[in-house]
């Protein structure tokens, strides 16, 4: 037996690892025997000797017609997946291109073995390692779920997650509290609940609703668990009322009135979940659509509700027999300590950026090596796992998406340092990686002196003044934000058209009762859309209601309030969402990368309403938010999809905690706004407002000044509109590549949407906020996931939980037991963060008084 078989161990749980051999191999008498056959089928189909027992038994049932035709579909869905193993693809397709096998069966035994394994392992479970890791691929539909308990917890914990989200999300960096804290809390008070209430309760349309309906079970806690990860997301319009109230901005008072940000905030949200339900058939249902935040949350979920704790084997011949709910315990704790260090004791742990403090009025080494003011190029730019995972966590997403968002990031770098150091678009006279926007003086963009009554651009006192000038880093970040836009577009045409097509098929078909057999033809039905079908779907209309409703709610707010704005934005938006959703949700459900739309919507939208910042930004909200929000909310169906967790019951599940959390967030603006400082450099508590500050900007770039003037015909940055050719031409080429070298392991791990969104990553953040996930990225899903599967398996996604929760709930314990009352550390480790140029912007080239760069007034563009 080889010694990685002894993994799977039946064992007791005894909370610690043993790491000597003759223990393994006197325990390894008690296992079952493992064929050499049973050895390399492990290997070869990337598979645990669990899934192997018990993809073998229904793999006897195949006859080899069945499993031809079953290959044959996956290999047309899955021939250049990135998620699906390269090796078990030739694998598949040396069978289906050798007609050898099929003629003399008899003389290629072990290969039809190993691919009748393949196509059980693809009907019993999911084609993938990392979903059958944490997914169970049976179900119990007599398991209570939609319980008074769930709905109690789970409208609890959406206000308090909705509290700590929207007053943390103008902080720099933020503190953001995922769905796993919640769900961490929830167990013990679930399990509290279970001890202590009585089984009373009362009978509603033939079902039984009790205050007790038993042990505390799995549906019940991911139910919460939805609930709390629906209400993680600020509505996005607050970004608008931050900027229309305060005075630094646009000073429009009147926007903190409580019925105008209550009703575009509910309109904003709950367009989403209507066009998620719409489009689950392309986003949800298929299996490729993987959704690695997902996973993440049902690892937590299994840690909790596993009833069974295989051992697995680890580096140095080492068995772990720690269940997982005492590994996320045991990680949760380390990291609830780590994080005081990074946060509170020893802020230059969190941004290391140690080159600077050798000499700190450098201003070119602060340029290039700087993690404030510079491009954070860094071999070891920080010690905290908040700024390491800001910008992707490299355990939950694959690791060839962190490695293509890096490399993306890393060569876009060169670009804004040739930018920068030839003055190109005066970049020189400011901060080499700002969002901020800047007049013709250097000085901060004084946008209400150019606007009129109305909030509406005064062309004559916009030629008085300056037009908006942008840092290197920040022109780099729109050229790729419009080759990301026709990049997305074109690999969904090349790489998912079959998916889409089959899609748009299965959608029609819903309407169509006699069709209903032909939805599955030419699909794949894994084994969770099987489960599924036990429970009713939720009716398409019952998603256009929430539509119609959404509409009518932004609509009205538009046309009742001096907005300046037709509500006809609300269409044209939604508009723009439909075209764009398919395609970016594809991308991010396999990559764990969102391709935004805000750019996009802003460059279309402030070519209607040029002039008026705030329809513009209107026009951005129901196209870019609607789209962004119908993701998140199409991950939440898949959380649900995974667990088994009733359609219906999703439904609303999503619909409730949505309510809650838009009262809960537009009271914690109403308050924030009133803050002295708040959006400065001298707000307190960190609350600068970067999100704020990059809205501001596109806000005067996009809607007041207008993208005429700035990316039209003779227009400062006009060349940057290369990026949309740009790219189509980089997927195209990918894509050709990948015909001719179809085995290439470099360019099926290459993904040119997610390289050109590595040069998103730009202004304020940098490589600080990258870098350092390659690394750990690579251990995680290269050395571990490889050579031994079991562990990661185990123990991956259940690190990932703990890390976040850990954070989560530290900053909160500081935040308002110290920090809030002022308390802080006054010493070398938490001031060196912000010496010299690290903490004034140090320009390459300096304006000599009272004059100014570009053209005069009343010459530009």
């Amino acid at each position: 037996m080889s010694e990685e078989h002894v993994t799977h161990v039946t064992s007791n749980d005894t909370g610690g690892v043993f790491d000597e051999k003759n223990t393994v191999e006197n325990e390894s008498k008690e296992l079952p025997r493992i064929t050499d056959e049973d050895d390399a089928a492990e290997r070869d189909l990337h598979v645990t000797e669990d899934d192997l027992l018990e993809a073998k038994e229904l793999a006897a049932t195949y006859t080899l017609e069945e499993v031809r035709e079953l290959l044959n579909t996956f290999y047309k869905l899955h021939k250049r997946d990135p998620n699906f193993p390269l090796d078990v693809i030739e694998r598949i397709e040396d069978f289906l291109n050798n007609d050898g096998i099929f003629d003399q069966p008899e003389k290629h035994e072990q290969q039809i073995s190993e691919m009748k394994i393949q196509a059980a392992l693809i009907t019993t479970n999911s084609p993938y390692a990392e979903v059958r890791s944490v997914v169970d691929n049976k179900d119990d539909p007599t398991m209570p779920c939609s319980t008074i308990r769930a709905w109690v917890l789970g409208i609890l914990f959406s206000g308090a997650i909705a509290f700590i989200n929207g007053f943390f999300g103008i902080r720099q960096p933020a503190i953001s509290v995922t769905s796993n804290v919640p769900q961490l809390l929830a167990y013990p008070l679930g399990k509290l609940w279970e001890k202590t209430l009585p089984d009373v309760g009362i009978t509603l349309f033939g079902t039984r609703h009790s205050l007790n309906p038993g042990p505390f079970n799995r549906k019940e806690h991911m139910l919460i668990t939805l609930m709390a990860s629906i209400a993680k997301s600020t509505p996005y319009t607050h970004y608008i009322v931050w900027i229309q109230f305060l005075p630094h901005f646009f000073n429009q008072s009147w926007a903190i009135n409580f019925g105008y940000q209550i009703l575009i905030a509910l309109s904003s949200n709950f367009i989403g979940y209507s066009l998620a339900g719409i489009c689950r058939r392309f986003l949800v249902y298929p299996s490729y659509c993987v959704w690695p935040q997902a996973l993440v949350t049902i690892a937590l979920n299994s840690a909790f509700h596993s009833d069974g704790n295989a051992p697995a084997l680890g580096p140095f011949g080492k068995i772990w027999r720690m269940s997982r709910f005492k590994f996320f315990f045991y990680a949760f704790t380390l990291m609830f300590v780590y994080f005081w260090f990074p946060n509170y004791i020893f802020a230059a742990l969190a941004t290391f950026s140690w080159m600077t403090w050798i000499a700190p009025n450098n201003s070119k080494l602060t340029y290039i090596t700087g993690s404030n003011n510079g491009l954070g190029l860094n071999p070891f730019p920080t010690f905290d796992w908040n700024v390491l995972s800001y910008n992707v966590d490299p355990l939950m997403v694959p690791f060839f998406s962190t490695f293509n968002l890096f490399i993306g990031m890393f060569f876009s770098m060169f670009i804004i340092i040739a930018v920068y150091f030839t003055n190109t678009y005066n970049t020189a006279y400011l901060p080499i990686n700002s969002n901020k926007p800047y007049d013709h003086f250097g000085h901060r963009y004084n946008v209400t002196s150019i606007l009129d009554s109305r909030g509406i651009i005064d062309n004559e006192k916009y030629q008085a003044y300056s037009p908006p000038y942008l840092s290197a880093g920040n022109i780099i970040i729109y050229m790729f934000f419009f080759s990301a836009y026709t990049a997305a577009l074109t690999y969904g045409f090349l790489y998912h058209r079959l998916e889409i097509v089959m899609g748009f098929k299965d959608l029609i078909n819903s309407f169509r009762p006699s069709k209903k057999d032909e939805v599955e033809k030419g699909q794949i039905l894994d084994v969770h859309n099987r489960l599924m079908k036990k429970y009713k779907e939720v009716p398409e209309w019952w998603y256009m209601i929430v539509l119609v409703v959404s509409v009518a709610l932004g609509c009205a707010a538009i046309a009742h309030w001096p907005t300046h704005t037709s509500p006809g934005v609300v269409f044209y938006g939604i508009a723009l969402c439909l075209i764009f959703m398919v395609p970016t949700g594809i991308i991010y459900a396999m990559t764990g990368i969102e391709v935004s739309l805000n750019v996009l919507a802003e460059f279309i939208g402030g070519s209607f309403v040029e002039g008026n910042a705030l329809a513009m930004c209107f026009f951005k909200t129901y196209g870019y938010v609607t789209c962004s929000h119908a993701l998140y909310f199409s991950n939440d169906l898949k959380l649900a999809h995974y667990v088994k967790i009733p359609p219906r019951f999703t439904f609303f599940a999503q619909m409730v905690p949505t309510l809650v959390s838009t009262f809960v967030c537009v009271g914690i603006v109403t308050y924030q706004v009133h803050l002295e400082g708040v959006c400065t450099k001298d707000a307190p508590f960190k609350f600068v407002c970067p999100g704020e500050n990059t809205f501001f900007t596109a806000a005067v770039l996009w809607g007041t000044v207008g993208p005429k003037k700035i990316w039209g015909v003779g227009g400062q940055y006009s060349e940057t509109l290369l990026g949309f050719p740009l790219g189509v031409a980089v997927v195209v080429i990918f894509w050709l590549l990948g015909k001719y070298f179809p085995r290439s392991r470099v360019l099926r791990s290459a993904h040119p949407v997610v390289l050109l969104f590595g040069g998103l990553q730009w202004a304020p953040y940098n490589l600080t906020y990258m870098w350092p996930a390659v690394p750990v990225a690579a251990f995680s899903w290269v050395y571990i996931k490889k050579r031994y599967l079991a562990l990661w398996s185990k123990y991956n996604f259940v690190l990932s939980a703990a890390f976040s929760a850990g954070i989560a709930i530290s900053a909160i314990i500081q935040f308002f037991g110290l920090t809030y009352h002022g308390i802080s550390l006054d010493w070398w480790g938490n001031n060196v963060v912000a010496q010299g140029c690290e903490a004034d912007d140090c320009l390459l080239q300096t304006l000599p008084k009272g004059t100014f760069f570009g053209p005069s007034p009343g010459h530009y563009n």
